[in-house]
């Protein structure tokens, strides 16, 4: 079976290149290198199961051959990735979409779309639910990615109801673990580079907003059941799990015994004040939850970032 991961080269998308190619996959990691890394998928240069195609998904897609699986994982997913690429961002929700979804229908192969728990903007009710439409700024600075996702499936179902496309979405909330960028702007890896390299540790307003935090290892098992099953309707996949942004970072620096502050200042434009995913249809539907207890997977992701030069970025998937 052969795969094709857009946005292969970023944090989840080469977790999940990883995955599958240990499930016995043929993977083809297509990614344009805006906010992904060559180091995360080198360990597979080489590999006959591994292709690598540098490509920037709003432009026509063409491959010569079979295709079973498209994951569309292309795009910038962190505040200051979307912010310093908006149009970028838009356009891989967009035309990025579109080109994939043309091209599962060319191949006859199964699609699908990696939304975001940001399509629910900053919620109104909590948890949130898969039926809940949401509360999102059309017009503020976090809409380029908010409204691109928001399209992306909009997309995504229109080729379903139109074309009859076999598609799946999953709607994925925070997710950390090693592999993330150290200035990608999201709060994991803000927090640890602060408490490793003695800074202080920023937390914005109060720090009372809540945010719950899946790691990468179970997200990527949450992806594959949903990419196997026959669930066409978007999923949430995160941990129900929640707690306050001053509470974390208390935790981050009890994990790295660091001697930082906490400094708090203003609250960006837009940023939600809850974000906890219902799991109810992906325990139902998938059989799925998140397993890894916040601590374990902090203590994971702190260790890869003491040792980050020293292991090349190598799997920590088992």
């Amino acid at each position: 079976m052969k795969i094709l991961i857009t946005g292969g080269a970023g944090f989840i998308g080469s977790h999940l290149c990883d995955f599958l190619i240990k499930e016995g996959f043929e993977v083809i990691c297509m990614d344009n290198m805006i906010t992904g890394r060559e180091e995360n998928i080198r360990q597979h240069f080489g590999k006959p199961e591994f292709t690598f195609i540098r490509h920037n998904v709003s432009e026509y897609i063409k491959y010569e051959g079979k295709i079973d699986y498209i994951l569309h994982f292309a795009s910038p997913a962190s505040p200051n990735d979307y912010l310093a690429h908006p149009i970028h961002t838009l356009k891989a929700g967009s035309l990025g979409t579109l080109n994939t979804l043309g091209l599962a229908r060319e191949k006859g192969a199964k699609y699908l779309l990696a939304s975001t728990s940001e399509i629910y903007g900053d919620p109104l009710i909590s948890p949130q639910s898969e039926d809940y439409w949401g509360n999102v700024n059309p017009t503020g600075p976090r809409s380029v990615y908010d409204e691109a996702k928001r399209f992306a499936e909009a997309m995504t179902l229109a080729f379903r109801r139109t074309h009859g496309l076999d598609v799946r979405i999953a709607r994925i909330f925070n997710t950390y673990g090693p592999r993330m960028r150290r200035n990608d702007g999201r709060v994991v890896p803000n927090l640890i580079a602060q408490a490793l390299s003695g800074e202080p540790l920023t937390v914005y307003g109060n720090g009372t907003q809540t945010r719950s935090f899946c790691f990468i290892e179970d997200m990527v098992r949450g992806i594959y059941k949903l990419m196997l099953s026959n669930v066409h309707e978007p999923v949430n996949l995160g941990n129900p799990e929640e707690v306050t942004v001053l509470e974390f970072a208390r935790l981050i620096k009890r994990l790295t015994g660091s001697k930082s502050r906490i400094v708090f200042k203003a609250l960006p434009e837009d940023d939600p004040k809850q974000r906890r995913p219902d799991g109810t249809k992906a325990a139902a539907k998938l059989n799925w939850e998140s397993e890894i207890k916040l601590e374990e997977g902090l203590k994971r992701t702190i260790h890869w970032f003491q040792h980050e030069k020293e292991h090349h970025f190598g799997t920590v998937l088992n």
